[in-house]
């Protein structure tokens, strides 16, 4: 007898059962509807890349999350880990097709080998929305207030949006003597929230070797009290004015003109560890549950796509983790259970009248309601079992006689409200209301 093999899954990787992914699809939809509003349109790339094209211009810790094999070709491949590199290499690819300046949105799954933790798996979803050939605070502004309003319209209204920019960052670290070790700190930097101050200072002070200069870093990225009296501390840390001070004023304008000028927090120790960024960066947070961690961050790489071709190509983008913000919105009860798409059932009381249940589903169905028949004539406990399930708000029952009449007998399942006797397009235009 062949022995049964046990059914898991990967750690740190899931199954979803419907009531999950209806949730995960229903929060993609209205996102798509925000990027849509904007401008943006849809592309989609392989899972797999050459793994040269992924990793390099990458650091180490990203190398060590790459699920990365030698395919049957021999072949050095990686799974994607997030969908800006791939967009890079599809906007150079595909640039003599493309107009520009290119406003995309992307959602799919990307894979990290990262050690599973609450609200971060190995697989999840990334929705992404970028635009590239406009180095300008305009392109800048409207991802951040695009940010915004996709989360505001999943119902996510208590939010803050941590604001920096790379630019000053670098100029401040020239000053003091210290831009060749630029990239570690600033992923030391980025780890203030997880690792603490004091253990930033003490990494800051093993690479930068001395203490005076770890203080100066630690002061800049406190930061001052509110938003520009923060731009202007680091302004004058960095060395004065410049190109990349002015285009946060800019920024910090828009902000205040589309009156979404609370919502950002200038925060000098947002790094976004990832190398190819060279402007503004962000992440965001619940308000009500920080402890989570960003739940969509990104920046402006105006030199990744340089990677792929000669021509600088300026680019601005976010990223919103679908799977680590559903896990915050679960904690913070933001999320409605749903079991289908369902707005009623029409039961089943008489086997002999399912090619009649089919003709009013469908009558339906024109009409804008979902619904379905249930299949086989099973006692009615079961059915409505089923239903309850399901979350069904409508069941419709059609006798014998009320299918003669071309009638039925509309039942609100949570109120145990009946409204009998009633043609379809009256039952259409109840469940509708």
């Amino acid at each position: 007898m062949e022995t049964l093999i046990q059914p898991k899954v990967l750690k740190g990787f899931r199954d979803f059962l419907p009531k999950a992914e209806i949730q995960r699809a229903s929060l993609i939809e209205k996102l798509t509807s925000v990027y849509r509003s904007f401008g943006f349109v849809p592309i989609d790339t392989p899972v797999l890349e050459y793994t040269e094209i992924l990793l390099r211009k990458s650091n180490g810790e990203t190398e060590k999350q790459v699920f990365r094999f030698e395919d049957n070709g021999g072949r050095d491949v990686s799974m994607r880990f997030d969908l800006t590199v791939p967009f890079a290499r599809f906007t150079a690819e595909h640039k003599a097709e493309l107009y520009f300046p290119f406003k995309r949105y992307h959602i799919a799954k990307v894979w990290r080998g990262e050690k599973p933790q609450a609200g971060r798996y190995r697989e999840f979803v990334q929705c992404d929305f970028d635009t590239v050939g406009s180095d300008s605070a305009s392109a800048d502004f409207e991802i951040l207030s695009l940010m915004k309003t996709a989360l505001n319209a999943i119902g996510v209204e208590k939010i803050h949006i941590h604001v920096n920019h790379r630019g000053i960052f670098n100029r401040f670290l020239k000053k003091i003597g210290v831009e060749d070790k630029s990239e570690d700190i600033l992923r030391i930097v980025d780890k203030l929230a997880k690792i603490g101050k004091e253990e930033v200072e003490k990494q800051l002070t093993e690479i930068t070797g001395n203490t005076e200069t770890s203080a100066l870093i630690l002061k800049y990225i406190a930061g001052a009290s509110d938003f520009d009296s923060t731009l202007n501390l680091l302004e004058q840390m960095a060395g004065g004015k410049a190109e990349d001070s002015e285009r946060m004023r800019e920024i910090r304008e828009m902000m205040k003109a589309a009156g979404i000028a609370d919502t950002f927090v200038f925060d000098p120790s947002i790094t976004r560890g990832l190398d190819y960024y060279t402007g503004i960066v962000y992440e965001t947070f619940l308000d009500d549950l920080p402890s989570i961690g960003s739940v969509s961050s990104g920046g402006r790489y105006d030199n990744l796509a340089g990677l792929y071709m000669k021509d600088k190509l300026p680019g601005v983008g976010a990223s919103i983790g679908l799977d680590r913000l559903l896990a915050g919105l679960e904690q913070l009860g933001l999320v409605a259970e749903k079991g289908s798409y369902l707005d009623a059932e029409i039961y089943c009381l008489d086997k002999s009248l399912s090619v009649h249940y089919q003709g009013v589903a469908a009558a339906l169905r024109a009409q804008g309601v979902n619904v379905e028949v249930f299949p086989d004539a099973k006692k009615m406990a079961q059915q409505y079992a089923l239903t309850e399930a399901k979350g069904v708000k409508w069941g419709i029952l059609i006798k014998a006689q009320d299918a003669e009449k071309d009638v039925l007998t509309l039942k609100n399942l949570k109120t145990r409200e009946q409204f009998e006797g009633i043609r379809v397009s009256e039952a259409a235009a109840k469940i509708k209301e």
